[in-house]
């Protein structure tokens, strides 16, 4: 089935879909993006990815050019033209299409596109075994707190990853984990705390993150948000990491060494499971 694809204002076969060589986001990277959950035909945590969308075109001053009702409307109508039951929506917004300068033009119409990607998302195979990461250096640029889609040096640290037999890359700066490649990283002391980074410039905002802090909240489990070191990720009782795309995923290996006992903590089983019996409640 070809995909029905959403690009300024109109909806087109893929295929049919085409940006201009003069898109700043081509040129740049000057662009914003999110990923939203689709399970059951219906969006997962979409009031969080839509404000953290307004927050970081606000940052790069790229006007929206549609209000948060009619981004939801579209969103939804893109789920229905796909007939989409499970998996992901991307979208990305682009300052525009400008001759190339380093200087933002003036006026630019925004280049706004979604498309969708079924896939399963409750049903990962890797929640059973859990993932194996490699610690790698944070060479991405200071402000990470911006979705952009600047993604070249996360994809290198995650082939560099895969190459070392890991699943994935946990990058450390400062002697310090920020997050993994892309996602949220998390560990689990022995004395059952839950240790995240806190949020500034260093990391995304995770919308994840943020929900599975409220859920480990109410569900009894203690969390501090600061930074941990690689040290005290290897020698932790479970880890997992956070994202739209896994919900809760346990690591179970930090280079080539076990995390606890080697295999998906009970913690972490249990905020999982909580996560998507949540999501799935609130889903629009």
């Amino acid at each position: 089935m070809t995909r029905i694809v959403y690009l300024n204002g109109n909806w087109l076969p893929e295929a049919d879909a085409k940006v201009s060589i003069f898109d700043r986001g081509f040129l740049f990277a000057d662009a914003i993006y999110e990923v939203t959950g689709v399970v059951g035909g219906k969006l997962l945590e979409y009031p969080g990815h839509s404000a953290r969308l307004q927050r970081s075109t606000a940052e790069l001053g790229i006007a929206c050019p549609l209000t948060p009702d009619a981004l939801l409307e579209v969103h939804r109508e893109i789920v229905r033209r796909n007939e989409l039951r499970e998996g992901l929506i991307y979208l990305q917004i682009s300052r525009g299409t400008a001759d190339r300068d380093f200087a933002f033009p003036e006026n630019p119409t925004p280049t706004l596109t979604l498309f969708t990607q079924a896939k399963p998302v409750l049903d990962n195979p890797k929640v059973a075994t859990g993932i194996s990461v490699a610690l790698l250096p944070d060479q991405r640029w200071a402000r990470r707190d911006i979705k952009t889609v600047q993604l070249l040096y996360p994809s290198m640290a995650k082939m560099e990853a895969m190459a070392k037999g890991a699943d994935d890359a946990w990058l450390v700066e400062d002697g310090f984990v920020t997050e993994a490649s892309s996602a949220t990283a998390h560990i689990i002391t022995e004395d059952g705390k839950l240790v995240t980074r806190g949020l500034s410039n260093a990391i995304l905002h995770g919308i994840t993150r943020a929900s599975v802090l409220d859920i480990a909240g109410k569900a009894g489990i203690e969390f501090e948000e600061r930074a941990f070191t690689p040290d005290e990720a290897k020698n932790a009782a479970e880890a997992f990491i956070t994202s739209a795309t896994n919900f809760v995923l346990p690591v179970t290996e930090i280079d080539g060494r076990p995390v606890g006992e080697g295999k998906p903590g009970p913690r972490t089983l249990r905020l999982r499971k909580l996560y998507i019996e949540q999501k799935l409640a609130e889903a629009l």
